[in-house]
């Protein structure tokens, strides 16, 4: 944060700027989820990225900020879909002003980001970030096919974590040397910092949903459990489990069994297989993954930075 503070308020003006309309509900509502507490912890990958390139123009202002408008206007969307009463901590625009407003506001973000992808003028840039969209749109999908599917399998959950998280992370870092006009191979290892970034982010995120206080997490502890997402924890837990365990996660996840205790027991279950931990172990194999996709970079206050970024995404869970 300290690295790129200056840019960030650029990015932080261009938000406050094109998140405006003449229809009030647009910034009324978008204002809600953009001022609400988020890391702008994308943005900021591609102002830190940028910086670690040496980069000194401000191009990247413009767009760090489209990465967090896709950003936003995907949370406003998934909020929608998953039913979600918190978001950050706050109540939820969805629980605030209804779906319908907060699906089309989604929307509006949407495209006020490729407004600012086009104003660029990098159409290596606007691939980049289009591309990662729909990968993020997949990844969606995808998850919403295998809700409450207690089968789903380690490598089907990479999938989706690969496509709805980790790949508007890579998008982010992966811009950042388009603009600084850096060589391809820069290009393709940013890419990688940020696509296991994203993946060992994702995989503390589905550890404290099962064990975080609601303070830490921003949204209901148990809001995966009570929604039948196989995540890593569970498909650990379910492998490790006797056949009673088993048979109460398939309850569980079909929605049978979610009740406060019902959650109890499923975060007591998890400790006893060793799931959550092993699932920080494996966030912990993608962090460091990361941090060798560096090793080629000088040492420096913006390596230093993008390395601090690995340790707190997986610090999180403690």
């Amino acid at each position: 944060m300290a690295l790129v503070a200056d840019d960030m308020h650029g990015v932080n003006a261009v938000i406050l700027d094109r998140m405006q309309s003449k229809v009030g509900l647009i910034p009324e509502l978008a204002g809600h989820l953009i001022a609400g507490g988020g890391k702008r912890m994308r943005p900021m990958l591609t102002l830190g990225c940028a910086a670690l390139l040496g980069y000194s123009g401000n191009r990247h202002q413009k767009l760090a900020a489209a990465v967090e408008f896709i950003h936003t206007a995907t949370l406003l969307h998934d909020d929608v879909v998953d039913g979600s009463g918190l978001r950050r901590g706050k109540r939820t625009a969805n629980l605030i002003w209804g779906n319908p407003a907060s699906v089309l506001v989604g929307d509006f973000l949407f495209s006020r980001a490729f407004e600012l992808m086009v104003e660029d003028g990098s159409l290596r840039v606007l691939k980049i970030l289009s591309h990662a969209s729909a990968v993020i749109a997949e990844g969606e999908v995808d998850q919403l096919t295998t809700q409450r599917k207690i089968d789903t399998d380690e490598e089907q959950y990479l999938d989706i974590i690969s496509a709805k998280t980790a790949a508007l992370f890579a998008a982010a870092c992966r811009i950042a040397p388009v603009v600084a006009e850096a060589s391809d191979d820069a290009e393709v290892t940013l890419e990688k910092y940020g696509r296991y970034l994203g993946i060992a982010f994702q995989l503390v995120d589905d550890v404290l949903d099962y064990g975080a206080n609601q303070d830490v997490m921003g949204k209901g502890v148990g809001d995966d459990f009570r929604d039948g997402k196989v995540t890593l924890p569970v498909i650990l837990a379910y492998a490790r489990g006797s056949d009673e365990d088993r048979a109460f996660w398939r309850a569980a996840i079909t929605g049978e069994r979610t009740s406060d205790e019902d959650l109890a027991h499923a975060i007591a279950l998890l400790r006893q297989t060793d799931a959550l931990s092993e699932t920080v172990e494996r966030a912990r194999h993608y962090g460091r993954r990361a941090l060798d996709s560096l090793a080629q970079f000088p040492a420096g206050k913006a390596k230093s930075a993008l390395s601090e970024a690995v340790e707190f995404a997986i610090s999180r869970a403690y």
